[in-house]
């Protein structure tokens, strides 16, 4: 059993969710790589480890570590981590150890009083000595910080970051209360301001602790989809996350409202009762949203962008817009029915709309009709969606281009640490230059993404808004098509006929059967719609190999990674962590002529299936020509992105990946756990895609998961065949499912009480 003592230099890899870390332990005796289980854990934190040196196959001896404990800095480790931190020009770790080596603890004393000593180190130069002499006189008081900061396990870069925000109070802030650089600095969260805190001596019910915990949770509650939670609830999970009693919570979140962290709304008719906490920038999201649709939603019975017509002008300018329409059909070839027909109408009589609708019910013809009614009046129109699957699948559809919400907002590359706070060049100081403007996949639009949208777009300018609120809501929070439907302020036309082309569909029936909790058709009589029983799971996984390798690719006429399995967990055997492992087996097998990277518990290979899993709106893309020849570029990968893996390269620690539209990004390795495996992918994140085939492996699951709401998502994203794998029991129970996860939102309040004051 060996142990090693010394400071986590480097995180190389660390999984967040069990604590597996692979990382560089810098000690006396130089660099060991470790590899073991820890709990929370950053660079620049002095450990004590054990356990045996084993041989990795790829990456050399390694320390499989037994056990740690996390131990406080001494003075010399405190003065070789800043020597080498780059706060000093020109010293960087390797002269910082030689130099600590020389002189010890009296190290600082002899820069300080008799820098010409220094010279005894080989490389050093008189003139040298007398820089870095005059630096760390000039830098006392930043020196004396982060060694201070240190002896918390705090990283050089992110205690200068600290020092950067507080200067001279950053002592009484470590003292008093460090839950303030979770509110304070970008990078920092709840968890790693309570661990500097727990060293600082903070007590576990200190009421700094308390209000920085209920922030957090209000913030964790986000990421569920939530913009509020009942303050019932919030106690509860609070109480749990701090080990406190609910008691403790209350007097807290009174006053973080008086300090306008947090805001209060009483429910008033809302079946949960009591009283709503909100983050305060989530409530005033939603009522700016509200105040925004409000002055969008303006009548123009003309169609022309004008005001209300009089009452005498109406009729005859309502009769012109209904020729017009009848012309558009003619010369499409097509007739619109009734409900359709009113889409159009209402879209041009009103600044907004609403369309929705499940599958087969016209929507796309009926976005057609209104893009060409517009394009005849000759007025500027955009078109765009959440993603860029979703972009794509308008453009073809529509035969205009169409771009995600991102680039038609112009994204800047130069943004704030969190997401929400991405930079748009469209604002309301630059608004979006046109006419009209039509949204599809509504029901994957955020909180955040909407009012970045309504921002852009001025008053008179239509806003037509197309998506199914039977799919699953946005990732982020928020349920914003759902909420503006229900309030009965914004003009919806709701599609329900099924066209007889889509009624020789099985995939489109089922899907409304699922709607409607009625069975479905599972006889295998169709010609998009197969299920097969099996029970077993190695048999679920050799037979969706055996589709996606051999039986789908010719029937639907597409290629096999464009087969997509669909799943409705991460975990389990039927759950994208083992398929995914199960598939590239397959899939893409190892090859001597393809490279691959070991990361974490798995591989990424050249030719490898992969999707973003989080918003990066600063990573640069680039198109580039058949001869390598940049053609476009631009920023932005977002969560859903999928790609394929063209190249990866060792010597230069860097993978490249080419996603829809040819666009190539190149990640470092330390940036790889922005993506992961993709031949399965959870049906949440499916949302917006539309794929030749889908494979569901579905024999059982938590019922709250289960659900008809997930079963239609998953349905509905296939285009020409879905091929269930599992218990049909299993099927008819998700589809009789009704319980969905309550999201906590609020916009449909907000748009009733902000339409009716003003």
């Amino acid at each position: 059993m060996e142990q090693i003592k010394g400071y986590v230099e480097h995180i190389i890899y660390r999984n967040a969710e069990n604590g597996y870390t692979v990382l560089n332990l810098a000690g006396s005796g130089g660099e060991t790589v470790c590899v073991g289980s820890f709990r929370s854990l950053d660079q620049g934190e002095t450990l004590e480890v054990w356990g045996n040196f084993v041989e990795h196959p790829m990456y050399g001896v390694q320390l499989k570590v037994e056990g740690y404990q996390v131990t406080e800095p001494d003075d010399v480790v405190s003065m070789e981590r800043y020597l080498g931190s780059g706060a000093i020009k020109g010293v960087g770790e390797a002269l910082a150890h030689r130099i600590m080596k020389k002189f010890g603890e009296d190290t600082f004393r002899i820069i300080e009083e008799e820098p010409e000593r220094l010279a005894e180190i080989k490389g050093f130069s008189e003139r040298k000595a007398r820089e870095i002499s005059m630096q760390m006189e000039e830098k006392k008081d930043v020196r004396a910080a982060m060694v201070f900061l240190q002896k918390y396990g705090i990283s050089g870069s992110l205690a200068v970051k600290i020092y950067d925000t507080y200067g001279a109070e950053v002592y009484g802030v470590m003292k008093e209360n460090p839950y303030r650089l979770a509110e304070d600095i970008g990078g920092i969260g709840f968890k790693t301001a309570d661990e500097i805190a727990r060293r600082a001596g903070i007590h576990a019910d200190s009421d700094f602790r308390i209000r920085s915990g209920i922030l957090y949770t209000l913030l964790q509650a986000s990421a569920e989809g939530h913009v509020y939670l009942p303050d019932g609830i919030l106690a509860e999970r609070c109480a749990r996350l701090l080990e406190v009693e609910e008691a403790a919570i209350e007097p807290q979140v009174a006053n973080l409202a008086m300090d306008r962290k947090i805001v209060i709304k009483y429910a008033g008719e809302d079946q949960t009762g009591g009283k709503r906490v909100y983050a305060a920038s989530y409530y005033y999201e939603e009522l700016n949203c509200a105040k925004m649709l409000h002055d969008l939603n303006v009548k123009s019975e003309g169609g022309d962008g004008k005001e209300t017509l009089p009452a005498e002008e109406a009729l005859p300018a309502e009769k012109g817009i209904a020729e017009k329409i009848h012309k558009l059909e003619k010369e499409q070839g097509i007739r619109l029915d009734e409900l359709q027909r009113k889409a159009v109408m209402e879209s041009i009589r009103n600044g907004l709309l609403i369309l929705t609708g499940g599958p087969g019910t016209g929507k796309t013809t009926t976005i057609n009709t209104i893009i060409r009614y517009f394009a005849e009046e000759e007025m500027d129109i955009f078109l765009a969606a959440p993603t860029g699957r979703a972009a794509k699948r308008m453009t073809e559809a529509t035969g205009y281009e169409a771009r995600t919400i991102h680039r038609l907002l112009e994204l800047n590359g130069a943004l704030a640490e969190e997401e929400r706070s991405a930079r748009f060049e469209r604002n309301e100081e630059n608004p979006l230059e046109a006419d009209v403007i039509i949204i599809d996949e509504m029901s994957m639009v955020d909180l955040h993404l909407f009012q970045s949208l309504l921002k852009a777009i001025t008053p008179g300018t239509r806003l037509i808004m197309a998506g199914d609120v039977n799919q699953l809501p946005s990732v982020g929070p928020g349920q914003i098509l759902r909420d503006m439907i229900e309030s009965g302020c914004i003009p919806v036309v709701m599609l329900q006929r099924i066209f007889r082309q889509a009624e020789e569909s099985d995939i489109v029936v089922n899907a409304h059967r699922i709607n409607k909790g009625e069975p479905l058709v599972l006889d295998n009589k169709s010609r998009d719609f197969f299920f097969l029983q099996r029970r077993d799971v190695n048999v679920i996984y050799k037979h969706m190999i055996q589709l996606i390798q051999e039986k789908l690719p010719p029937y639907v006429k597409a290629e096999s990674f464009d087969i997509q399995v669909l799943t409705p967990m991460r975990k389990g055997n039927l759950g994208v962590e083992v398929l995914n492992v199960i598939l590239q087996k397959y899939l893409n097998p190892p090859d001597e002529t393809k490279a691959e990277h070991l990361y974490g518990d798995g591989v990424f290979r050249e030719g490898d299936k992969v999707m973003q899993i989080k918003n990066n709106y600063q990573t640069e893309w680039e198109i580039v020509s058949k001869y390598g020849i940049p053609i476009d570029k631009g920023m932005g990968i977002f969560n859903g992105d999928m790609g394929i893996i063209k190249e990866i390269n060792e010597p230069s620690q860097e993978i490249v990946v080419e996603f829809d539209e040819n666009r190539r990004v190149v990640y470092p390795f330390h940036q790889l756990d922005e993506i992961e495996l993709a031949y399965a992918v959870t049906i949440h994140k499916s949302q917006g895609s539309e794929y030749p085939a889908v494979i569901m492996p579905l024999l059982s699951g938590p019922r709250m998961l289960f659900n008809r709401n997930l079963l239609y998502t998953g349905v509905t994203r296939a285009k020409y065949c879905v091929t269930i794998l599992g218990d049909r029991q299993t099927v008819a129970d998700m589809a009789a499912n009704e319980h969905q996860n309550k999201r906590y939102t609020s916009l449909c309040d907000r748009i009733k009480e902000m339409m009716q004051m003003m």
